[in-house]
């Protein structure tokens, strides 16, 4: 299985051209290795399979949100704003809404990599260990918000090469998201699924994953990063979505949490840069839909902070996330994962966290 190891490339702000040269020499490398697994060979056919190993859990007995409490939690997570953005004018969320009444606190990665993140580094119980202990240390960084741990598998990985259809990404076989769902059910986790669309759109990709958007315990990522608008290979340049493509999924999500009483839905984009998002005033906010934006650039605490307040702050879309990443962070001078106590200082108070 050939797979684009999109943690090495994260994040823009801190490439340089030796960057570059490193990444596609390990792309190459990693491609060449990689690509005599029986699982390449079978993945097209397989990830177009309409049936999965795992039964929905039944829908939470929701059936009134507590609007008081919801303004509550908005009003804490705010607090420090002096522009009047935060918390954003949006609709109330249907009764289930998981955000902002439970902080969700993720890891990320692909089974089939070492190289893209904590979910695939580590043997699966060591690392539903170390998810649980972070899950602790948030609890006692801030005590008046549950914490809810997740799993945030890429189930569409963008390529550097353009496959069979010339879309440069690779579906995941469906008996790998069926896994990651057993390992959530261990720990009481939800789970994402998260698209790097290449030179696919979402149009194409998203409803690939139908059956396991329906659950009500599934959540969907998308990343700008590798959506590959001008036809460029995944790497080359960083891509985008505008407000047309959120739009897209958030109506497919909604659609789906109607028709099927789900409550609603997380919908996660990453985000570095000014350019990865377009149009962000015109995305429109649903009752079925919670918006995150999750920065999710590497480097020293600083940098990370600059960051969060260029693009996720001054950009205010609904709710924002902070990403934390066990090497990457460490690559600058004087450098350092940021703590749970540092975290929730900043304006808003991050309600998602991931972990890569």
């Amino acid at each position: 299985m050939r797979f684009f190891p999109a943690m090495l490339t994260r994040s823009a702000e801190n490439r340089s051209p030796l960057h570059h040269t490193v990444l596609f020499l390990l792309l190459f490398l990693f491609s060449c290795d990689a690509s005599n697994s029986q699982e390449q060979k079978n993945q097209d056919s397989t990830a177009q399979q309409v049936t999965a190993d795992v039964t929905p859990e039944a829908v939470p007995a929701v059936t009134v949100l507590d609007s008081t409490l919801f303004d509550q939690k908005n009003t804490f997570l705010s607090a420090g704003d002096s522009t009047g953005k935060w918390p954003v004018k949006a609709p109330y969320p249907l009764p289930g809404a998981i955000l902002p009444f439970k902080r969700v606190v993720a890891y990320y990665g692909n089974l089939y990599s070492k190289k893209m993140g904590i979910l695939g580094e580590l043997p699966e119980a060591e690392m539903l260990a170390k998810l649980k202990e972070e899950v602790k240390k948030w609890e006692a960084a801030d005590s008046t918000t549950e914490v809810l741990p997740a799993l945030h598998y890429i189930a569409v990985t963008a390529q550097g090469s353009p496959g069979k259809d010339g879309k440069y990404r690779l579906r995941m076989p469906f008996h790998q998201i069926d896994s990651v769902l057993k390992m959530s059910e261990k720990i009481n986790a939800i789970t994402f699924v998260d698209i790097q669309v290449g030179l696919s759109t979402l149009q194409q990709e998203v409803p690939q994953l139908e059956k396991y958007l329906t659950r009500p315990d599934m959540h969907l990522g998308i990343d700008p990063e590798f959506s590959m608008k001008g036809g460029q290979r995944p790497g080359t340049v960083i891509g985008s979505f505008n407000a047309d493509d959120i739009n897209y999924v958030t109506g497919y999500l909604a659609d789906l949490v109607k028709k099927h009483n789900l409550p609603p839905k997380i919908l996660v984009i990453h985000r570095f840069t000014q350019a990865m998002l377009k149009d962000y005033q015109h995305i429109k906010l649903r009752p079925e839909v919670q918006i995150v934006i999750d920065m999710d650039g590497w480097g020293h605490q600083a940098r990370k902070k600059n960051t969060y307040r260029q693009y996720v702050y001054k950009e205010p879309i609904q709710f924002a996330g902070f990403k934390v990443f066990y090497k990457n962070d460490f690559r600058e001078a004087n450098s350092r994962t940021m703590t749970p106590e540092e975290l929730i200082e900043l304006v808003p108070k991050p309600i998602y966290i991931q972990y890569q």
